[in-house]
């Protein structure tokens, strides 16, 4: 077999797949590329949401696709509409990420029921990037590759939601078929994983009940902080995720990338900017870490929009007189 047979039959359990659909990746990037690199040609279109995380577009173009995007609406649930009138019957691939990255916004099981149905009829695969779908924390995870599992690639870690990116434990959720092309594809990357991070990642799997408590609880208490952060700004919009820990807020007034800047060299805060995600005008926020630490970045972060609406407010009264 391929892999490591303690670590897939721990994933095979705990996602209710045969091990013949697993394929073990180095990260939730590396699945994303293997997943890409097996269903496609170069020259292949596939449909990307934007929205959209930049790694993604950075694969498909290392690949030689050609890339055409659907729309997210403001409250960044797919945009059904949209979806349909640029799926195509050459479309090879839909790209989604649930939850979405930048906004973390969930999509749910029926929303994905409606792309299957759309991508049935052209014979397109669709692409799940599930990793921060784990924030959810549940028990049985319920992964959107039961939907269809012949036309489902699904993509997860341990990295996001667990704290645990040093173990590199990603994987890819496949029709047989297609992992066993990823199988010989990831043969010219890596062939053989690190055993000790085989062997802790196994550990971790055992551990994920502790693990994900302890991280839940975090979570909800940063999440608390960012919410009464946001509440209390009337230069930001932003839409509020129902899980995770990213949010994508837009600067009502000012450049976005100039305010990233300024955070970064005056405040030694960093978030990401829009142009990561094709939405210049937002940025953004994650609150992933220790909590005295997310705390901090927010009180430095309020800071540097006081300082930069101030700044903006001094250009326009220059300009005025």
């Amino acid at each position: 077999g391929y892999g490591y047979e303690p670590l897939l039959g721990k994933i095979a359990a705990r996602y209710n797949v045969p091990q013949e659909s697993i394929v073990s990746a180095i990260g939730t990037s590396m699945g994303n590329y293997l997943a890409l690199a097996a269903t496609t040609e170069p020259g292949d279109e596939i449909l990307i949401e934007r929205p959209n995380y930049e790694p993604l577009l950075s694969t498909a173009r290392y690949l030689g696709l050609r890339i055409e995007h659907f729309q997210r609406r403001n409250d960044f649930a797919i945009d059904f509409t949209d979806l349909e009138r640029r799926i195509r019957p050459r479309t090879r691939v839909i790209v989604i990420t649930n939850l979405h990255n930048p906004s973390g916004a969930f999509c749910s099981e029926s929303t994905l029921r409606e792309v299957a149905a759309l991508a049935r009829k052209t014979g397109t695969y669709v692409l799940v990037d599930e990793v921060y779908r784990e924030m959810l924390f549940e028990t049985q995870p319920r992964s959107a590759f039961h939907i269809d599992p012949e036309r489902f690639l699904v993509t997860n870690s341990l990295t996001k939601a667990y704290g645990l990116s040093g173990l590199r434990c990603g994987w890819v959720l496949a029709p047989p078929d297609v992992a066993r092309r990823m199988w010989r594809i990831n043969d010219l990357h890596g062939a053989t994983f690190v055993h000790p991070g085989e062997l802790l990642s196994v550990i971790a799997f055992e551990q994920l009940g502790p693990i994900s408590a302890r991280m839940k609880t975090l979570l909800e208490t940063n999440r608390k902080l960012l919410r009464q952060f946001l509440g209390a700004r009337d230069d930001l919009d932003c839409y509020w995720p129902e899980y995770g820990t990213i949010v994508l807020p837009r600067l009502r007034r000012g450049n976005a990338e100039e305010f990233c800047e300024l955070l970064r060299t005056h405040f030694e805060t960093s978030v990401v900017p829009g142009r990561f995600f094709d939405c210049p005008e937002r940025f953004r926020i994650g609150v992933g870490g220790p909590t005295e630490t997310v705390r901090e970045s927010l009180r430095q972060l309020g800071t540097g929009l006081d300082t930069f609406a101030e700044a903006n407010l001094s250009s326009s009264l220059r300009r005025s007189s």
